[in-house]
């Protein structure tokens, strides 16, 4: 069996050769010709599979190390009898960190007048409507709970199917939300689309000051929308990882809002290895065979993994300590000022040099217990 493989997905070529030949090769390569004669086609989000890549080839089994599936062309690959495969939650945990990290770093910045003092604006006692309430989403709103926050729960998919009951609606979360955080997938119609999700109207009904965060898919929320909204302040902050034109980000988006990464919410070691994982787990089950790779040393903490916590105390210093945020964020502002063809190049860059960053799990063990029980539950 032939295998081509985007290399980025970790451990492909050690993994997967148990299977057949690999052929590791960059995304922009994933060309027609070079998939003609493969068996097994390996994705990340970037390669678009339909049947301008796929028309002609003896590609018979499709995985994505990644949650979304919006990049494949679904009802041609089942027209043509192609299995697939894709990693949903794999990198729920590390979006859920991203969130959290981002969370905590605009709450240590901002600051609220009351009297004459200056004060931190604290995110105990804040409302928070998490807009998608499955892998993510369902993992985030109890770790939000746990930092002091009230949490709406809108999901109208799942609130449909199982009752209304714990569920709020959108206008109920728009309204009444001091944040608003999107964990949908891009769905552009149906009975619950979610394209464009949140636009002008929906920016104008949130609350005056109140933030938006969006490490789902850019176009879940109207990009130019939300720069006017912005720029006239109605929107206090925009916390974002997405974006539509990617990898070209709108830059009057990028000067306006509070916090900005490049795709990268997911991009924890341990999400990749998950994703990998997952399709090395749905290969085994759709060829039948079973190399037995053991992925323990994968999993395992190297030297540049480690991390100080002994000093932390609070939430903010632990936070802090696992994740540098702002570094990811100054990085791609960093990117501004180029031609806008460099900064394609640039933001796949970004990408693909991404540094180590580790599951706070790891770490459990070295967290005081009371900010471990916040950060990190046991459940994680």
């Amino acid at each position: 069996m032939r295998l081509v493989a985007d290399e980025n997905i970790p451990f492909v070529a050690q993994a997967f050769v148990g299977f057949g030949t690999v052929e590791a090769v960059p995304a922009r390569q994933l060309t027609p010709d070079r998939v003609r004669d493969a068996d097994v086609l390996l994705v990340r989000s970037v390669t678009p599979v339909n049947a301008a890549l796929l028309d002609g080839s003896r590609v018979r089994f499709v995985g994505t190390a990644t949650i979304g599936t919006d990049h494949l062309d679904l009802p041609y690959l089942a027209g043509r009898g192609i299995a697939v495969a894709s990693a949903p939650g794999s990198n729920a945990e590390s979006v859920v960190e991203w969130v959290i990290a981002a969370l905590v770093m605009i709450s240590s910045r901002r600051e609220g007048v009351d009297g004459k003092r200056v004060r931190r604006e604290p995110l105990a006692g804040k409302t928070v409507g998490v807009v998608g309430v499955g892998n993510v989403g369902g993992r985030l709103a109890p770790r939000l709970e746990a930092l002091g926050m009230t949490v709406l729960r809108c999901d109208p998919p799942r609130a449909e199917a199982e009752g209304p009951a714990g569920f709020a609606s959108l206008d109920e979360v728009l309204e009444t939300s001091d944040i608003v955080t999107l964990h949908t997938p891009l769905v552009k119609d149906g009975p619950h689309p979610t394209h464009h999700l949140i636009g002008s109207d929906e920016l104008a009904r949130m609350r005056p000051g109140a933030w938006l965060v969006n490490a789902s898919r850019g176009a879940v929320a109207n990009n130019r929308a939300l720069v006017e909204s912005l720029r006239s302040t109605h929107t206090g902050a925009a916390l974002l990882d997405v974006f539509e034109g990617e990898p070209v980000p709108d830059a009057d988006l990028m000067r306006l809002a509070t916090l900005v990464t490049p795709h990268i919410a997911g991009y924890s070691v341990d999400g990749k290895l998950n994703g990998a994982r997952m399709l090395y787990d749905a290969l085994s089950a759709w060829s039948g065979a079973d190399p037995g790779y053991d992925w323990a040393d994968a999993y395992a903490l190297a030297p540049e993994d480690r991390r100080a916590l002994g000093e932390a105390t609070t939430v903010r210093e632990a936070v802090a300590a696992l994740y540098d945020i702002e570094a990811d964020g100054a990085r791609l502002r960093a990117t501004l000022d180029l031609a806008e063809a460099d900064r394609a190049d640039a933001f796949a860059r970004l990408r693909k040099t991404y540094p180590r960053r580790r599951a706070w799990t790891h770490y459990r063990d070295a967290l005081p217990p009371d900010i471990a029980a916040a950060l990190v539950p046991t459940n994680a």
